[in-house]
């Protein structure tokens, strides 16, 4: 398959620009005066279905011939994708399976089967989501449509940044949260074509940082299941596709410890009024821990989803705003 680049994000917007919300942009003049830089955040997490895997899932079930759509299609995730993949298969009349760890928080389950999809669950400690997947794929006839590792499902989720960067072409930085690595790339390959030089950097949890060692190795490494809140995060090695890609265009990759990304999940609801996911949340938390890094002008954020449990989402912030110990940043914005 060929390499992809910027048209095929182009191609993607234009094939599902009818199909998603055009997201908006938050700014906080608080947030601004503290890092001493604008600050624009893309609110994915207001995106149908509560994420950017929309783009996805859409660009990707829209490629597939339609007798392949109306065999079914199966895939695996931590929630979020498989949100989208039932949303796209209902708006295509294809039936879905989602392989879901057993674990998944209950509103992203809620939702998968609200939507009609069929839901498989695995130990999440196992590791076997793959094998589980290829074996229905073949038992049934399903198309497989992977959460990240697709290059429609890369192109579709690079349509956030584009959005982001025909509002804002000034933007001299883009953060963005790593999981499986197809919003990085998608987003990289948005900003690799432009007159404007716009950096796009990763965003990893500590625990959580295949690609981060992947990139410094120069080659896909694997890392042990990870333990962190950001449970859409929480690979063990990069895709072949999104880790060809991130490593020509990524600018870099920071990694953040998990009591910053309870801190920003709290700070994104007091300043911006908006509800972030650890996953969500990480990408922010990217920018406190590295603002002084970043090259000088606007910096643009992508929260990539809001779909965490109310319960947890209490819990994270009340944690959040009584611990002492806070990055300075965040002490700054929770005050």
């Amino acid at each position: 398959m060929a390499l992809l680049t910027s048209h095929d994000v182009l191609a993607a917007a234009d094939r599902i620009h009818h199909l998603v919300v055009r997201t908006p942009l938050l700014t906080s003049a608080a947030v601004d005066e503290c890092l001493g830089r604008e600050v624009v955040v893309k609110a994915e997490n207001m995106q149908l279905t509560g994420s950017f895997k929309v783009r996805g899932a859409f660009n990707a079930v829209a490629a597939l011939p339609p007798g392949a759509r109306g065999a079914g299609i199966v895939g695996a995730s931590s929630g979020n994708h498989g949100l989208a993949l039932a949303l796209a298969g209902r708006h295509f009349g294809a039936p879905v399976t989602v392989v879901i760890p057993a674990d998944a928080p209950e509103t992203k389950v809620q939702g998968i089967r609200a939507l009609g999809a069929t839901i498989v669950t695995y130990d999440r400690t196992t590791g076997r989501r793959d094998e589980i997947v290829h074996d229905l794929s073949k038992r049934y006839g399903l198309s497989v449509v992977p959460s990240s590792d697709s290059h429609p499902v890369i192109a579709g989720a690079g349509t956030a940044a584009l959005d982001l960067l025909r509002e804002r072409p000034d933007l001299a930085a883009i953060l963005v949260a790593v999981g499986g690595g197809g919003l990085a790339a998608g987003t990289a390959l948005a900003a690799s074509d432009r007159e404007t030089r716009t950096s796009v950097y990763g965003v990893e949890p500590d625990t959580a940082d295949d690609t981060h060692r992947s990139l410094l190795a120069g080659h896909r490494v694997d890392i042990p299941a990870p333990s962190t809140i950001a449970d859409g995060l929480g690979h063990t090695r990069p895709g072949a596709l999104t880790f060809e890609v991130n490593r020509r265009l990524l600018a870099g990759i920071v990694t953040v410890p998990e009591e910053l990304i309870a801190d920003s999940m709290a700070f994104l609801w007091r300043h911006y009024r908006t509800t972030a996911e650890p996953s969500g949340a990480v990408a922010f938390a990217g920018l406190l821990h590295a603002a002084e890094r970043l090259p000088p002008g606007p910096v643009g954020v992508i929260l990539s989803g809001g779909n965490v449990d109310w319960p947890r989402f209490q819990t994270l912030l009340d944690t959040a705003t009584t611990r002492e110990d806070h990055h300075p940043h965040a002490a700054a914005l929770l005050r």
